[in-house]
C-alpha cells in the first residue's frame, strides 16, 4: 500500500464518505431506517408529531404515521394497517414512575365483502375493509380498557369510480367526506382517526442518500426535490384534552405560566409483532409473546445519530433503556462533517454549518474536545444546570464529551428553563447568567421521546412570524426583535415548534442539522468563533447557519385547518404531480 500522505488522505476520506452514507441511510425521519424494519413496512413507524391543536388549544394532537412510501396507485393490494401488528402511542408525564403513564393501543381487523373479485372496491363492496379498536392504559400498561371500538378506516383513495360512483363504487360525495366520517370520539373524550393520508414529511432524500449531497438552492436543471412528494402514509391521530395528559388533571388555564414544568409530557410510538410466524399453504399465522419491532420519538434519531450496527437494537428498545446509546449523542457522527479539522471538506453541501471551536475565545465543541468541561465544579456554574448538585453529571460527564451539554438534553431530557439554557438576551455577554426564558420541556427520563410543554400557546398558522424553523426561529426573534428585548417569560412566536413538540409544518431536518452545527449553543450566548465583543453576535457564521436549509422547506400540499390536520391521501388515478395548494 502506498504511503504517500495524499493517497492515504483520499482513502480515509473515501471510507468516511461511505460511513456518512450509512449514517444517512433512511434519512426520511423514520422511513426504512433500519435493516430489519425495511423488510416489514406495515410495522414501520415513519413519523411522530405532538402539538397543541391550533383550532382547539385545550387539546393536544398526537399523530403517529406508519408504512413508508405508499404509492397512491399501489394496487390491487393497497397498503393498510396490519391485523397482526399492535400499534401503540406512549405518553410519559412524570419522572417518579418507571413505565409509561398513558398508553393508547390500536389493533385492526379486516374483512372481505366480496372475495370473488380482484378489485378492492366494486358494486358498493370493499375488500380488506378495515376497522379498529382503541384501548387505553393509565397504570403503566398493566391493564387496558377499550375506549373506542368498530372504528372505520377509510379505503385507499383509488380513483373516482371506486370512491364516488354510485353504481360501481362506494357512492361517496367525495373522499374527504369518507375521511371526515371516519373521525370518532372515544368514551373518554379523545377524538380519533386512523387511515391513509398524504405523507406530511418533506426532505431531499436523493441528496441525503448521495453521501450528504443536499441541494438547498437547487437549479433549473437539478432543483431541490422532496423525495416524499405525492406519497401517502397511514396515520393514527388522537386529539386529547390537556387535562387527560397533564399528570394532575389540570387544564391549560391552570398553568402557572406558559413554561410551567408540570405541563411537560414525553411522547413516543411503537409497533409490535408476535414472536413466531408460521408459514402455511396460502396463509400465515403468528403466536408467542409480543415483541417491539419499531419505535419513534424524536425524528431522525435512528437515522442520523444511531450507527448502522445498532439500528435494529434501537428499534427493539424502549426509552427506559436508552442509557446504552448515550455516547452517540455526546459526540454525534454528523458533527465530524461540520468540522474542517476532521472531514468537513468531504461534504460541501454542509459548508455553512461549522461548529464552534473557539467560542468566546475559550470553548471548543468539536467532537472529542472539552466543550464546557473547564467550568466543571467552578463557582461560575453554581446554581445553574451545569451544577452537579442540580443536574448530576449528565451535562459535563468528562473532558471529551462536548455535545452532552446541548445535543444530549435536546434528545434525552428536554431543555430546562434554567441557566444557561435561556436566550442570550439580557445576559450581557455572560452565557451562564440569567437570560430570556424561551423553552422548558424538561422531563429528565434519559430516554428518546418527543417532549412538549403543553402550557405553551400555539402559534396561529396565519401569524406573519410563523416559521417552519420552530424553536430556532423563536430564538432569533427573542435575540433580535425589540419586542422581546427583556428577560420576561412571554410568548414568542414558534415557541410551540420543534423540538418543543413537533408541528406538521416544522422542518425538522434543517433544525437538527443546524443544532448539530451549534446553533443552540449560540442562542444561549456561546457564539460562533467570528464573534468578538462588543460586536453584534449576528456574525457571518451565525447568518450562514440560520440561512442554511436541507432543501424542501414545506410539504407538497396543504394541511387541514381542523383535526386530523393531515391532508387527504393522494389519489392513485390522478396523473399530475402538481401540489394541491
Amino acid at each position: 500500500m502506498s504511503k504517500h500522505p495524499l493517497l492515504r488522505r483520499l482513502r480515509v476520506c473515501g471510507v468516511l464518505l461511505g460511513l456518512l452514507g450509512a449514517s444517512l441511510n433512511g434519512y426520511a425521519s423514520s422511513h426504512r431506517e433500519a435493516p430489519l424494519i425495511s423488510r416489514d413496512p406495515l410495522a414501520d413507524n415513519t413519523d411522530l408529531y405532538a402539538f397543541r391543536s391550533p383550532d382547539d388549544p385545550n387539546t393536544i394532537t398526537i399523530i403517529a404515521n406508519y408504512i413508508p412510501f405508499e404509492l397512491p396507485e399501489g394496487g390491487p393490494n393497497y397498503y393498510n394497517f396490519s391485523p397482526d401488528v399492535r400499534y401503540e402511542i406512549h405518553i410519559k408525564n412524570q419522572t417518579t414512575t418507571t413505565n409509561d403513564d398513558i398508553t393508547y393501543r390500536f389493533t385492526f381487523q379486516q374483512v372481505n365483502q366480496d372475495a370473488s373479485t380482484f378489485f378492492n372496491i366494486r358494486l358498493g363492496q370493499q375488500n380488506l375493509k378495515t376497522s379498529y379498536t382503541c384501548e387505553r392504559s393509565t397504570d403503566g400498561g398493566n391493564t387496558f380498557t377499550t375506549i373506542y371500538s368498530n372504528g372505520v378506516v377509510p379505503p385507499s383513495n383509488i380513483g373516482p369510480r371506486s370512491i364516488q360512483d354510485a353504481t360501481v363504487g362506494l357512492g361517496a360525495a367525495s373522499y374527504m367526506s369518507l375521511m371526515q366520517s371516519a373521525i370518532g370520539t372515544a368514551n373518554t373524550g379523545e377524538k380519533v382517526f386512523c387511515g391513509p393520508v398524504d405523507d406530511p414529511f418533506f426532505v431531499d432524500l436523493a441528496g441525503a442518500f448521495d453521501v450528504g449531497n443536499f441541494r438547498p438552492e437547487g437549479n433549473a436543471t437539478n432543483p431541490t426535490k422532496d423525495g416524499l412528494a405525492r406519497f401517502n402514509v397511514h396515520s393514527i391521530a388522537l386529539k386529547i384534552p390537556i387535562s387527560t395528559l397533564q399528570k394532575d388533571g389540570k387544564t391549560a388555564n391552570m398553568a402557572a405560566n406558559i413554561l410551567d414544568p408540570d405541563f411537560v409530557i414525553g411522547v413516543w410510538a411503537s409497533a409490535s409483532r408476535k414472536q413466531i410466524k408460521t408459514l402455511n399453504a396460502g396463509s400465515d399465522s403468528y403466536s408467542g409473546n409480543w415483541v417491539q419491532v419499531s419505535r419513534l420519538g424524536m425524528p431522525l434519531t435512528n437515522e442520523a445519530v444511531i450507527p448502522l450496527g445498532m439500528k435494529d437494537k434501537w428499534n427493539a428498545t424502549t426509552p427506559a433503556n436508552d442509557g446504552q446509546f448515550i455516547p452517540y449523542f455526546k459526540n454525534p457522527e454528523l458533527a465530524l462533517y461540520m468540522d474542517n479539522s476532521q472531514y468537513g471538506g468531504a461534504v460541501p453541501s454542509l459548508n455553512a454549518l461549522r461548529i464552534q471551536s473557539n467560542s468566546l475565545g475559550a470553548y471548543d465543541f468539536r467532537n472529542g474536545k472539552k466543550g464546557l468541561w473547564p467550568l466543571k465544579g467552578s463557582a461560575a456554574v453554581a446554581g445553574t444546570a451545569l451544577d452537579d448538585a442540580i443536574f448530576g453529571t449528565i451535562l459535563l460527564p468528562d473532558s471529551v464529551s462536548p455535545r452532552a451539554v446541548d445535543i444530549l438534553p435536546i434528545f434525552y431530557t428536554g431543555v430546562p428553563n434554567l441557566d444557561p439554557y435561556q436566550l442570550a438576551t439580557g445576559k450581557n455577554g455572560n452565557p451562564l447568567a440569567a437570560g430570556k426564558p424561551f423553552i422548558n420541556n424538561f422531563l429528565p427520563t434519559l430516554g428518546d421521546m418527543l417532549r412538549l410543554n403543553m402550557a405553551v400557546p400555539p402559534t396561529p398558522r396565519n401569524d406573519p412570524n410563523f416559521s417552519s424553523l420552530g424553536i430556532v426561529q423563536a430564538a432569533v426573534l427573542g435575540l433580535t426583535n425589540p419586542t422581546y428585548n427583556n428577560t420576561n417569560i412571554e410568548f414568542i412566536p414558534n415557541m410551540d415548534g420543534f423540538p418543543n413538540g413537533r408541528r406538521l409544518e416544522d422542518d425538522v431536518t434543517t433544525i437538527e442539522l443546524q443544532a448539530v452545527s451549534g446553533v443552540a449553543l449560540a442562542a444561549i450566548g456561546l457564539w460562533y468563533d467570528d464573534y468578538a465583543a462588543p460586536n453584534s453576535p449576528v456574525t457571518p457564521a451565525l447568518q450562514r447557519v440560520l440561512q442554511f436549509s436541507a432543501g424542501p422547506t414545506h410539504n407538497d400540499t396543504t394541511f387541514q385547518a381542523s383535526f386530523p390536520y393531515v391532508q387527504q391521501p393522494w389519489r392513485g388515478y390522478d396523473h399530475t404531480l402538481q401540489a394541491r395548494f
